[in-house]
């Protein structure tokens, strides 16, 4: 057990025939652990304006009787759960620039895909996109489920990297023709590069920032090389955290599909494990190691990808908040500490949050990897 204020751990001997996500650990429960919340301004969906409720009414085909706010999330806007008064349940989120200047766009990126997405894919069955300026709504059929219990637990954990696993086997190859990973985010890539000419800030206080500062290089050299190492077949999702996750008693719902693109199968998992770290579940290789589609991957493409996803997220994590997004950016700081994280461990066997890993437990990648 950790000392009090920390996240206790237990390392249990895998069971004969146990699924590869079983072993690695998760938290027990001494204090819970603090991280930020993934949450946007919500406005009720009675507080849209009643020209707005009647309009959405009228493309639903009944009226609301009872609507429920969703919580998690990012979109500064409505996210509700509608009962309809013909028996129909549906999920409606809308958006207006006036709010974020930038979410409308996600919103009609989210539109265009959601309406291709094939039947086999466990998302929500997209119904239609409206734009009544300066909103935009997307309507969807309620999934059922609810977001997996934060800090981690280890059922739903293990659930989670199960359905990641086959959903990426079943969209491999691409059944859409969409850009690739690097054509989506190749320009929010390039940060470490930008770091090297003086540009953009690196915490010095925070505990990762000598030892960032230290290899502002090498991750410059491997930010590079993302759009190689990430290439590949499969359609990824490209933001799976928690609150795009609804868990129901018979299946993973992956929500918010934006960012969608084509790549390594592998990518979806790799972006993934640092908001699970942060969330309080387990380091991050503990998951990657054992799992399936970490075998597909070479150690310096994943550290390619990882060196990309860490220059963003802790560049955006500096920056100002945007519109309605108070905790965007101290979550997404969060994430870049724990790819950092991921990263030191890889490259020389240490994680920060414990000290030394055990030489077994270490296969270096990355520069120390190298005579």
């Amino acid at each position: 057990m950790g000392r009090r204020g920390e996240v206790g751990r237990v390392y249990t001997r895998p069971r004969r025939g146990a699924p590869f996500f079983s072993t690695p650990v998760l938290p027990v429960s001494v204090s819970p652990p603090r991280f930020p919340a993934a949450r946007g301004r919500r406005i009720s969906f009675r507080k849209a304006s009643a020209r707005l409720r009647h309009r959405w009414e009228g493309l639903l085909g009944s009226s609301v009787v009872r609507a429920r706010t969703q919580r998690g999330g990012f979109s500064p806007g409505v996210a509700a759960r509608l009962q309809l008064a013909d028996g129909r349940r549906v999920f409606l989120k809308a958006v207006s620039s006036e709010a974020n200047p930038e979410a409308p766009e996600l919103y009609r990126r989210e539109a265009r895909v959601a309406a291709v997405l094939p039947r086999g894919v466990p998302a929500p069955r997209f119904l239609w996109v409206d734009e009544e300026p300066p909103w935009v709504a997307l309507a969807f059929e309620e999934a059922e489920g609810r977001p997996p219990r934060l800090p981690w637990r280890r059922a739903e954990l293990r659930r989670v990297l199960s359905a990641i696993l086959r959903m990426s086997r079943a969209l491999t190859p691409s059944p859409l023709d969409l850009p690739t990973f690097a054509q989506v985010h190749g320009r929010a890539f390039h940060n470490w590069r930008g770091a090297l000419r003086g540009k953009g800030p690196v915490r010095g206080t925070d505990p990762l920032g000598h030892w960032v500062r230290d290899h502002v290089p090498e991750l410059a050299r491997l930010e590079s090389r993302c759009e190689t190492a990430s290439a590949g077949p499969t359609l990824l999702h490209c933001d799976l955290r928690a609150d795009n996750l609804l868990l129901s008693p018979r299946a993973v719902h992956f929500v918010d599909w934006p960012f969608a693109c084509v790549g390594a199968g592998w990518v979806d998992l790799a972006l993934f494990l640092p908001s699970v770290a942060m969330q309080g579940g387990p380091a991050p290789w503990e998951l990657w190691d054992p799992h399936p589609l970490a075998r597909s991957a070479s150690p310096e493409g994943v550290d390619a990808v990882l060196a990309a996803l860490g220059g963003h997220f802790l560049f955006r994590g500096a920056a100002p908040a945007p519109p309605g997004l108070p905790t965007l950016r101290p979550f997404q700081w969060a994430q870049g500490q724990q790819v950092i994280r991921w990263l030191r461990y890889r490259w020389e066997g240490v994680d920060p949050a414990r000290g030394t890993v055990p030489p077994g437990r270490f296969r270096p990648s990355g520069p120390s990897a190298s005579p």
